[in-house]
């Protein structure tokens, strides 16, 4: 039992440290972006549903994941629709098309930070008709490749516009609030601020002067569990969080 009790503080510890640092993170952001509250998306990817219950119990809201088949299963497992009743999930992984009915059938889901290609947002746009209460519109992030990486997904950031516009012209039952990047790893931040956040914050400027938006009506998620205070400073208004708060994963066999 011991090692359960370890992981009921862990969690609450681990929320309460990154929540510690958002703040801190915020006051040191320029004045000149825009000054929205950043949103801390926790990541429970391959950990039990008890240790979300308890990340919620402990105030927080939204939950992200990766893979469809595990935010539908988490979605819909009985103690996470008894006891959180407000959760949001976020879906941050590359989604397929034959799972999108998937991702759409989960409750509570909240937006699909993912959206990469314009077939994707059609087919979003199409079956949502099916899933929605109320004429809700389903939130939509772009996703870009900011490092260029082959293994990332995500269009290029000369695309942001195109996308985007494409969207808001064509996507009636989606809503288009951001852009997201999940950029390359351990980047060494002694070199200077993280580029991947420059660019997705220069699509982001490129994007509302092109399609005149507001930029603070366009959010930028970026930054993880290793850097996501240096993203607030680069203007970051949704992080997203895992191992802070649930403990380190498993490797991979």
């Amino acid at each position: 039992m011991s090692e359960q009790g370890d992981q009921d503080i862990n969690v609450m510890l681990g929320l309460k440290t990154v929540l510690a640092q958002i703040e801190s993170a915020v006051s040191r952001r320029s004045k000149d972006l825009p000054q929205v509250i950043p949103r801390l998306v926790a990541v429970s990817k391959i950990k039990p549903a008890s240790l979300v219950v308890q990340a919620y119990e402990a105030g927080q809201k939204h939950f992200g994941e990766n893979y469809v088949n595990e935010l539908a299963d988490k979605a819909s497992d009985p103690l996470i629709l008894d006891k959180c009743k407000e959760i949001k999930w976020h879906f941050i992984g590359h989604l397929q098309t034959n799972k999108i009915n998937k991702l759409l059938g989960s409750p509570g889901l909240f937006m699909v930070q993912t959206v990469d290609s314009e077939k994707l947002a059609d087919n979003l746009n199409k079956q949502w008709v099916k899933y929605r209460k109320d004429d809700e519109k389903l939130k939509v992030m772009v996703q870009i490749n900011t490092s260029g990486e082959e293994a990332k997904n995500g269009i290029e950031p000369s695309e942001t516009s195109k996308l985007v516009e494409h969207i808001l012209k064509n996507c009636p039952n989606l809503e288009f609030v951001g852009l997201m990047t999940i950029g390359q790893y351990d980047y060494d931040m002694s070199k200077g601020p993280n580029p991947d956040f420059i660019t997705l914050a220069k699509c982001r400027e490129e994007a509302c002067q092109k399609l005149n938006l507001d930029i603070n009506n366009v959010e930028l998620s970026m930054g993880m569990s290793t850097d996501y205070t240096h993203a607030i400073e680069l203007g970051a208004t949704t992080v997203r969080v895992g191992s802070v708060i649930f403990g380190a994963r498993p490797q991979k066999n």
